[in-house]
């Protein structure tokens, strides 16, 4: 299919520097929230290690180039199959801003981006290796995992495209989960239930903003031929799975509480995000408002990360 873009709407001659960080996505710091996330959760001992903060800088540093690659990528397929133009419609312009497809807009070509999402792929692939070769800790487990994340994110779309394939929404639990865990074992060499918990959380976050995205998408996906939840059941049935995934949130917490893996006080710090969450499912399942019900799911996971944040303080470095 031809690659069809709208006119460009950046003034001539501006720095295209603007562009290349809305197609990486670099805005979109939530990405990152498991940086912060790791280090509140280390033992006090590492917290200020130069080891420590070298292999988080690191990590990180990596997976902006891991992330922009795949989200890159995603905007190449979603040209060339013509989803993002269907689903970036003047209807949604209110709470999805075409600005943040440059691919869309014309304000790159498709070379441009292209070029971009290589050499963002290299830079994370690189740093990531430079990442596990240097911590403190290199459990194989941890090595592989790592490659893993690095190499199957970019396959999102692009390249055995696993999105369209019906591993999307497998691949975005296990992704998003594993940055949370990998950077704690390499820094420390160990795994904690408390640590496990919060993969488990921030995957699941993940999850529930991309299934409402996915449940407004549905006639642009299924005109693109990818294969997900959203396309591969029917309304009823795919509402019903998002109701369930959202259960799985307290439902973790709760079983780490009954295992003893955190402190039962912790139910009572994530109760503002069960809100939260239950006023998503309102809107999303309920009315049918799926962007609105995808962006009320971005502030939950931010809430989430804050009360997290406070939640491992208290646990790791208070209580204790």
């Amino acid at each position: 299919m031809a690659v069809k873009t709208a006119v460009p709407t950046e003034a001539p001659g501006r720095s295209k520097l603007g562009a290349y960080a809305r197609l990486g996505k670099l805005s979109f710091f939530d990405f990152y929230l498991c940086v912060p996330l790791v280090w509140t959760a280390l033992p006090g001992a590492l917290l200020w290690q130069a080891s420590t903060w070298l292999t988080l800088t690191l990590f990180l540093a990596g997976q902006v180039g891991v992330v922009a690659a795949t989200v890159a990528f995603d905007d190449l397929t979603g040209v060339r199959d013509g989803s993002d133009a269907r689903n970036y419609t003047p209807e949604t312009g209110a709470l999805r801003d075409l600005s943040r497809k440059p691919l869309l807009s014309g304000v790159l070509t498709v070379r441009e981006a292209t070029r971009f999402a290589w050499g963002a792929a290299a830079w994370g692939v690189a740093l990531w290796t430079v990442t596990a070769a240097t911590a403190p800790h290199q459990p194989l487990w941890a090595c592989v995992a790592l490659l893993y994340v690095a190499l199957s994110s970019m396959q999102y779309s692009y390249g055995l495209k696993l999105s369209y394939r019906g591993g999307q929404e497998l691949l975005l639990v296990s992704s998003s989960g594993l940055v949370v865990l990998l950077p704690y074992a390499l820094v420390s060499g160990r795994v904690t239930g408390l640590v496990v918990l919060e993969s488990v959380l921030f995957g699941l976050w993940s999850i529930l903003v991309s299934l409402y995205s996915n449940m407004n998408d549905i006639a642009g996906d299924r005109f693109a031929g990818r294969r997900n939840l959203a396309t591969m059941t029917g309304p009823r049935a795919y509402r019903s799975i998002i109701a369930a995934l959202t259960l799985v949130e307290p439902g973790a917490v709760v079983a780490a509480v009954v295992l003893d893996v955190v402190p039962a006080w912790f139910l009572a710090i994530l109760t503002p995000l069960f809100l939260a969450r239950a006023v998503q499912v309102y809107k999303g399942v309920v009315r049918g408002e799926a962007l609105a019900a995808r962006v009320l799911g971005i502030k939950c996971q931010r809430l989430g990360v804050v009360l997290l944040l406070a939640g491992n303080l208290l646990a790791v470095h208070v209580a204790r």
